[in-house]
């Protein structure tokens, strides 16, 4: 089996080699720039490991893989806008660059071309649409939940928990069984890989919403950045389940307040140090992850067979082991 280094490779020539056409310019440049942005291909790379849990012949996924780095990108181009976001992946935004009318019809765009990929798969392909429309429409799902929490008082862990298993898991979970169907793989092994990519993208949220807060700008965003939105993380609503009121208050209003941002900043790190936040939300982390590595040990095939699966999953959580 190629190794994840060669995966990535072959997923990144896929995608150069996937042609748009040149006119009309603002639909088809702003696909293009965003594709090229980078990103970590996770989805893609999850759906290729997990294919190879199962065959070694696995160039027939790439159209696949393809298929969900460009939905994936349509999503972002939407966020964008609801975010009112200039910056992705260190560039402008497509909204921010060409404005909300090209964001919105070129994301459009993105999405047939992401169904239109997924037509070249060369077998079963109505359990895949299946698969992909399921997981497409629960990462819209997400996305309103996300917005919802934004006006909502108050938010629970468990909403919370629901909320980014939709937004962020379901998509990996998509991925991830629709390789593994390419694969062969039988429905058992399948449900059993749809858990284990749930709660590795569990997992990773929860290490984003602990890195914007405790992270280091070296990763590529500003540090604090939910904090001074006064966005409803695992670490705030974690913060406000366990705080006395007054302390409450300071959790829900400081980043309305008048204080500099840096002092904002520090003013809820101070509580969220104070609540043991940081340790309770690796302690979550990494119950998460070890359980998603537990789940990969129960499917029916060698263990040799998923090292590279496992391999991944330790890379993208900066673990060794």
């Amino acid at each position: 089996m190629q190794t994840n280094e060669q995966l990535l490779s072959a997923i990144e020539n896929y995608l150069a080699q996937t042609e748009f056409p040149a006119e009309p310019g603002l639909l088809y440049a702003p696909i293009g720039y965003s594709l090229a942005g980078g990103g970590k291909r996770l989805r893609p790379m999850l759906l290729m490991l997990s294919n190879g849990i199962f065959t070694d012949k696995i160039q027939h996924a790439l159209p696949a893989a393809a298929a969900v780095e460009v939905f994936h990108n349509f999503t972002l181009l939407h966020d964008d806008i609801m975010d009112n976001a200039a910056v992705r992946r260190g560039k402008p935004s497509v909204y921010a660059k060409w404005g909300q009318n090209v964001a919105i019809l070129s994301g459009d765009a993105m999405l047939i071309c992401a169904y239109r990929l997924l037509g070249e798969v060369p077998a079963q392909l109505p359990q895949i649409l299946s698969t992909f429309n399921t997981m497409a429409l629960e990462v819209c799902e997400g996305q309103q939940y996300d917005m919802d929490f934004e006006r909502k008082p108050k938010v629970s862990v468990v909403e919370y928990m629901h909320m980014i298993e939709l937004k962020t898991s379901v998509l990996l979970a998509g991925a991830t069984t629709i390789g593994a169907l390419l694969g062969g793989a039988s429905e058992e092994d399948c449900r059993k890989l749809r858990r284990f990519a749930i709660e590795l993208g569990l997992a990773f949220q929860l290490q984003d919403d602990l890195l914007d807060s405790y992270g280091d700008e070296r990763l590529g965003k500003a540090i604090g950045g939910d904090i001074l939105e006064g966005k409803q993380t695992y670490l705030m609503i974690t913060a406000i389940s366990r705080a006395d009121e007054p302390t409450r208050e300071v959790l829900r209003s400081t980043h309305r307040s008048q204080m500099p941002d840096a002092e904002k900043i520090a003013t809820i790190k101070a509580v969220y140090d104070r609540l043991d936040i940081p340790r309770l939300t690796e302690q979550q982390i990494s119950l998460r992850f070890e359980r998603a590595l537990g789940i990969l040990d129960t499917l029916s095939v060698e263990k040799s067979r998923t090292e590279r699966m496992r391999e991944y999953a330790l890379s993208l959580m900066g673990r060794k082991n």
